[in-house]
């Protein structure tokens, strides 16, 4: 196997993780006795450019091109981070009717919406089946396939259409095709436009041991080091950088032509670039203990799954979301004799089942009736707007849990 951007051999394992099924193929009831496919799980570190990525077993079109169960405005928190962010550039860089903002994996409309309450021109782009009907409802106009160098130069620039604004949060890692992608990117930008990029950041990933943002859709694990090298690869440059708390810790990067000198780099990249290699991330030492990590997470988590059903205690858990799934298949838990159910939000996924684990999904209204003694909070980074929304668990006595980066009992 090869390096996704240098072409390098790929030899160091950083984690292995066995086998999963694609964590967002949630089941239907008629799925549960019909074989269920699962795929290697193992990421590599490449010793050349330090690009942390994912054996491809699957391609994007199997992952996205289907019935995607996961919408991203049924997250309030997501919604204001989102809102906060289109309020931000709009007061900074003063987009308007003239304008063009476009979103790369722009899902069900869940950020643009915002711009179109400022009459700013939108189009997002984004391949799964169902978000671009409600991005639509949102007035997001939506193409409806894979971000691309062919899709820049057919669709986009071919009909005269560039942009002031390219978005793209948590998308540049979820296709193997991450050059091409960042060449569409280079191919849409007008002279004097910018991109921003937000993605969870390899450092809190490897010191928070946060292996359970580890699944199939997730090809790359990315640094700002190596984002800045395959955006200079292209034609682009970054020129400013923030850290966000989203997704357990997440950088959000500003890019531009390379050509474009209105816009300078900040003090803050170079601070930045210098952070990450004092702590080490071009270094293969940096790498070497993460599976041992890992494992010790998988123990702890399932010594205490099984200590507590063994005293009786009633254990659910809250969210149906990719890290869940990765931390539930990893450790091998299956049916409903440990954990009951999960509950969730989102109405697309309520009435299905976990892949893998078979764990059926429900509305809350099932954690009133059961009243159980354990919330395990499956999204962790979500856990102050889930413990806030849940607080009348504590009514009853009950109590929740999360397992990452350690084994946390509230």
């Amino acid at each position: 196997m090869k390096c996704k951007h240098c072409n390098n051999e790929l030899n160091q394992v950083f984690v292995d993780l066995v086998y999963a099924p694609v964590s967002n193929s949630m089941l239907t009831s008629d799925q549960l006795d019909k074989p269920e496919s699962y795929f290697p799980l193992k990421v590599f570190v490449c010793e050349k450019c330090y690009l942390v990525q994912a054996a491809q077993v699957n391609n994007p079109e199997d992952i996205f091109n289907q019935d995607y169960t996961y919408y991203s405005s049924f997250s309030s928190s997501w919604l204001n981070h989102a809102k906060r962010y289109v309020d931000m550039m709009m007061d900074r860089y003063r987009f308007n009717e003239k304008s063009q903002i476009i979103e790369v994996g722009s899902n069900d409309g869940y950020l643009l919406q915002y711009f179109v309450q400022y009459n700013v021109p939108v189009l997002g782009i984004d391949p799964s089946r169902g978000t671009d009907i409600e991005a639509e409802k949102k007035g997001v106009p939506t193409i409806s396939d894979f971000f691309s160098s062919r899709l820049s130069e057919t669709q986009l620039l071919g009909k005269g259409i560039k942009a002031d604004l390219i978005v793209g949060n948590n998308v540049l890692a979820h296709d193997p095709r991450i050059n091409d992608i960042v060449k569409g990117l280079k191919i849409t930008l007008k002279d004097d436009g910018l991109i921003t990029m937000e993605f969870p950041h390899l450092m809190r990933l490897v010191e928070d041991c946060q292996f359970d943002t580890i699944y199939h859709e997730h090809f790359f694990y990315l640094s700002l080091t190596v984002v800045k090298t395959i955006f200079e690869s292209q034609g682009l440059e970054i020129f400013d950088i923030e850290e966000l708390t989203t997704h357990g810790g997440s950088l959000r990067i500003f890019a531009k032509h390379r050509e474009d000198k209105s816009k300078q780099v900040t003090q803050r990249v170079i601070d930045f670039l210098d952070r990450e290699e004092k702590a080490g991330l071009k270094t293969k030492s940096y790498y070497d203990d993460f599976q041992l990590r890992v494992d010790k997470i998988k123990m702890d988590t399932l010594s205490f799954l099984i200590e507590e059903t063994r005293k009786g205690k009633v254990i659910i858990g809250y969210g149906a979301a990719a890290k869940g799934n990765t931390l539930l298949n990893y450790c091998g838990i299956k049916g409903t004799d440990i954990i009951r159910f999960v509950v969730d939000a989102s109405t697309v996924k309520q009435g299905k089942y976990l892949p893998g684990s078979h764990i059926p999904v429900v509305s809350e209204e099932r954690i009133k009736e059961l009243k159980p003694d354990y919330v395990i909070i499956l999204p962790w980074n979500l856990k102050n707007e889930i413990e806030k929304q849940l607080s009348y668990i504590r009514a009853w006595g009950g109590k929740f849990v999360f397992f990452i980066p350690e084994l946390t009992v509230f």
